[in-house]
C-alpha cells in the first residue's frame, strides 16, 4: 500500500472547481480518478489540459473507462497522460492508496 493519497473527481471542470481545488492539495505521489462527469477533464484540448499536464510527474492520473465509455468519449480523445482504468482498475488504486479523498 503506498502512502499516498487517492483523489475521486467526479465533477467536470465546467460545473465545479473540484479538480483545481483537488489539484491544490494533491501532494508527490498522489492519483486522480476522474470519474463521472469528470471524466471530460481527460479530453486532449479541454480547458483543463494544461493544469493537468503542470502537474505530471508528480500526480498519476487516471480516468474510469466506462464513465469515458457512458460519455461517448472515445479511448483517442484522451489525453496521453491520462490511463483509462476499468472497474477493477478503480479496486486496484482503492487498494493501493490510502487515504481516498472524494472532490464534487
Amino acid at each position: 500500500m503506498l502512502m499516498a493519497t487517492l483523489h475521486l473527481v467526479n465533477r467536470s471542470p465546467l460545473e465545479s472547481r473540484a479538480l483545481e481545488q483537488c489539484l491544490a492539495r494533491a501532494g508527490e505521489g498522489d492519483a486522480v480518478l476522474l470519474i463521472e462527469n469528470g471524466v471530460y477533464a481527460a479530453v486532449k484540448g479541454a480547458d483543463s489540459e494544461a493544469v493537468l499536464k503542470s502537474v505530471v510527474g508528480r500526480v498519476r492520473f487516471y480516468a474510469l473507462g466506462p464513465d469515458l465509455d457512458a460519455r461517448g468519449v472515445e479511448a483517442s480523445e484522451v489525453g496521453e497522460t491520462i490511463r483509462i482504468v476499468d472497474y477493477g482498475g478503480f479496486v486496484d488504486l482503492t487498494a493501493d492508496y490510502r487515504p481516498i479523498q472524494s472532490w464534487s
